[in-house]
C-alpha cells in the first residue's frame, strides 16, 4: 500500500489556433497514444495573440493503466531518462515536454504537417487515494498516504531508471 503507482498520464498538445493545425495535431496525438483526443478551449480572451474565449486551442488525452505505463516508458526514452528536480511538484507529480512528435516510433517528418511538441504530465498516487475522491463517505487523506516529491523521485529512479538532475 506504500508503493506509488501511476494513476494517469495526461498528454497535451497546444497549437494556438483551430483549423488545419489542430486537426493535424489530433491525428498525430491519436497515432501516438492510440486514443481519440479531446479539444481544449481557451479560458480567456487574449487580444494581443488573437485568441478568443471558447476558441479551440489544442488537444489532450488521458491514459490510465497499462497504456499509461507503456507511454511513460516511451516518453522517458525520448527525453533520455533525464529529468530535473524542478519538474516534480510537492504532490509527487512530474511534468516534462517533448519537443518533436517525430521522436516517437512510427512517426516521420512530413513538410505539409510540420513538427509538433507536447507536454506530458504523470500523476502518481498510492492505493487508497479514492477515499479523498469518492462522493459518499469522503475523508481527508492522511499525510503518510500522500506521495511526496522525494517519493516520486525514488519511484521513477527505481522503476524507470530515471536520472534526476
Amino acid at each position: 500500500m506504500r508503493e506509488p503507482l501511476i494513476y494517469k498520464v495526461v498528454v497535451h498538445m497546444s497549437v494556438g489556433e483551430a483549423g488545419e493545425k489542430l486537426t493535424n495535431a489530433e491525428h498525430i496525438m491519436q497515432a501516438i497514444t492510440g486514443q481519440q483526443p479531446i479539444r481544449v478551449m481557451a479560458k480567456r480572451t487574449q487580444p494581443a495573440f488573437g485568441i478568443r474565449k471558447g476558441q479551440p486551442m489544442g488537444c489532450k488525452v488521458s491514459l490510465r493503466g497499462e497504456a499509461a505505463e507503456a507511454f511513460v516508458q516511451t516518453a522517458l526514452d525520448i527525453v533520455e531518462r533525464r529529468l530535473s528536480a524542478l519538474q516534480f511538484d510537492i504532490n509527487g507529480n512530474v511534468a516534462f515536454g517533448i519537443e518533436e512528435h517525430t521522436d516517437f516510433p512510427g512517426q516521420s517528418y512530413d513538410p505539409a504537417i510540420g513538427i509538433y511538441g507536447m507536454d506530458v504530465a504523470v500523476i502518481l498516487e498510492r492505493p487508497g487515494k479514492r477515499i479523498a475522491r469518492r462522493l459518499i463517505g469522503q475523508k481527508k487523506l492522511p499525510q503518510k498516504q500522500r506521495v511526496s516529491r522525494e517519493d516520486a523521485i525514488g519511484f521513477l529512479q527505481d522503476r524507470y531508471q530515471v536520472e534526476v538532475l
